[in-house]
């Protein structure tokens, strides 16, 4: 009987929420992480600009890291990046397009020449530690997404990345479904599939279709002023809408920095095909009719900075909108961005625009029918749902039992869980920190959650600010005690309950010189006890109260 050894399939991110995908697989002394990507904060996150993965596990292992494998190149596979080698330096592998996209991350951080990298073609393969992975051919709504056949000494891993079977793509190939095949007839330990769209029945439309709808409005609307909101890295979208504009001797502005950035990447490296004398820069607009302009913007989300928000805001410098001005948006709210969305289409609306969204937008997921293919062709023994929230796993191993796989052969992780898994089984047998890191301007970590509670606190109640000034040698009051409050109530139309408050404080202080009690904290928190229930009884509220004392 021979000792089973397992490899460990650890997401430290990316299960149970959408964004953030990052898993080490690691057997012995080899470790390969494949994607690295960040979350954008939710409601609750006061201030914060995105969330990162921990990679405390990594670190504590640095040694045994040989590489950073990555599937394609969208923010929440690509993002956290910069932030990562900066604790561990790592190879990174990835295809053209999606080496592009990190390489202009790498300089935003001045991280190009100190990180190697190598663009890996789809069917090659590479070697890190006792690993071997091959890139597989796949759509999404990016290009150069891949699919990824983990060869390692227990078994063959298929981590589908994310992906959709589309027969018809604007660009490149469709995806290699041969190869799939090959690798069910090898045999495939487990499978790592994308659950985003597990709760959608039938097939995900091509992208192809997508272009039909645009032709039909631009021909609707060939004498207005045509904006179209879409995702910056859907280099296949952008460039339906470029042949839209060209075919109607229109020209084409993009305006919003992620899509400048991410659109002049893929053209230079030969992802979109730009006619020549189609695209103009922004300040050249005003030379030219509204009708014979077509403007491709960020904003689609409805985030209060990209530009679409900045137009309906009134504070975009270039662009006013105009009444009988058409929008486009091109992209589904991600769940959690609906009110956002919609305040930005109600705001277009009420300066006289036409907001258009029906049809205008196919998904770049796998529905039920895709997904069930996936899993005749590879027939995997184990199932592990990735990419989702709970909802979407769960849902994504009913459908893993209606294909057969037995029940026990389906684990639904959360980040953080260690699987050993080998050729007989598949267990859960421990956890490893995995939360994110919440970054706030230059600060990386440095917000945590007892700030975000007193964000939510100041936010939701205001503070309340005590100020005493008294004697070093005998404790008596020389000045104050002085009250400001911000965010609790005006004060100049408060003024009785300012000073009710400050009658208050002198009591408290009073009672505490009787009491020799001389130490600041005890001060303080007695100051904040009195003030606190004083505050709560008249106005049933509950402000931070900050006292400060002065000793002269």
């Amino acid at each position: 009987m021979k000792n089973k050894k397992s490899v460990k399939v650890i997401p430290l991110g990316g299960l149970e929420q959408i964004g953030m995908n990052i898993t080490a697989f690691e057997y012995e002394d080899s470790i390969i992480v494949v994607d690295c990507g960040l979350a954008f904060p939710e409601e609750e996150m006061l201030g914060v600009d995105l969330v990162i993965p921990d990679i405390t596990y990594l670190k504590e292992n640095a040694d045994k890291v040989k590489g950073l494998v990555i599937t394609h190149g969208h923010e929440d596979h690509i993002g956290a990046i910069p932030f990562a080698l900066k604790e561990i330096n790592m190879p990174i592998y990835a295809t053209k397009l999606t080496m592009g996209l990190i390489e202009n991350k790498l300089k935003e951080h001045n991280l190009l020449k100190t990180t190697r990298r190598k663009v890996i073609k789809h069917g090659q393969s590479i070697n890190l530690g006792c690993f071997r992975i091959e890139f597989i051919k796949t759509n999404h709504s990016i290009s150069d997404a891949a699919a990824l056949a983990i060869y390692t000494p227990v078994g063959i891993i298929v981590h589908t990345g994310d992906f959709k079977i589309d027969y018809t793509p604007v660009f490149g190939d469709a995806i290699d479904l041969g190869r799939f095949a090959e690798l069910g007839k090898k045999g495939v330990l487990a499978l790592m599939c994308d659950s985003t769209n597990v709760m959608r029945k039938g097939y995900t439309p091509s992208e192809k279709t997508v272009g039909r709808t645009l032709r039909h409005l631009f021909e609707e609307y060939n004498d207005k002023r045509i904006i179209v909101a879409t995702f910056a890295s859907n280099v296949d979208r952008v460039q339906q809408i470029i042949n839209c504009a060209h075919r109607k001797g229109k020209k084409v502005v993009i305006e919003g920095r992620s899509m400048v950035t991410t659109i002049s990447t893929a053209a230079e490296l030969g992802y979109i095909k730009i006619p020549d004398n189609t695209l103009i820069d922004i300040e050249e607009m005003r030379n030219y009719p509204d009708d014979k302009i077509v403007l491709i913007t960020t904003g689609s989300q409805g985030e209060t900075m990209a530009a679409l928000s900045r137009m309906a805001a009134s504070v975009h410098r270039k662009v006013s909108i105009k009444p009988g001005d058409v929008i486009i948006f091109s992209s589904h709210p991600i769940p959690g961005n609906e009110k956002a969305v919609s305040k930005v289409m109600n705001e277009l609306a009420k300066m006289g625009a036409s907001v258009i969204f029906q049809d205008t937008h196919v998904s770049g997921h796998a529905c039920q029918e895709e997904i069930k293919l996936i899993y005749t062709l590879t027939k995997p023994k184990f199932s592990i749902p990735v990419h989702g929230e709970y909802r979407h796993l769960k849902a994504h191993r009913d459908l893993a039992i209606s294909m057969g796989i037995p029940k026990e052969n389906v684990i639904v992780m959360q980040s953080g869980d260690v699987l050993e898994l080998n050729e007989e089984s598949a267990e859960v047998t421990g956890q490893v920190l995995a939360q994110g890191i919440m970054v706030d301007g230059l600060g990386v970590g440095d917000v945590g959650n007892i700030v975000l509670r007193d964000r939510q606190h100041l936010s939701q109640n205001g503070i309340f600010t005590v100020v005493v000034t008294l004697d070093r040698y005998n404790g008596m009051v020389l000045a104050g005690p002085d009250i400001v409050s911000r965010g609790f109530v005006y004060v100049r139309e408060n003024e009785e309950l300012i000073e009710e408050a400050k009658e208050v404080v002198e009591r408290t202080l009073d009672r505490c010189h009787q009491k020799k009690i001389t130490d600041w904290n005890k001060l303080k928190n007695e100051i904040r006890d009195d003030l606190g229930s004083f505050i709560w009884k008249k106005m049933k509220r509950n402000p931070m109260i900050l006292p400060i004392i002065v000793e002269v």
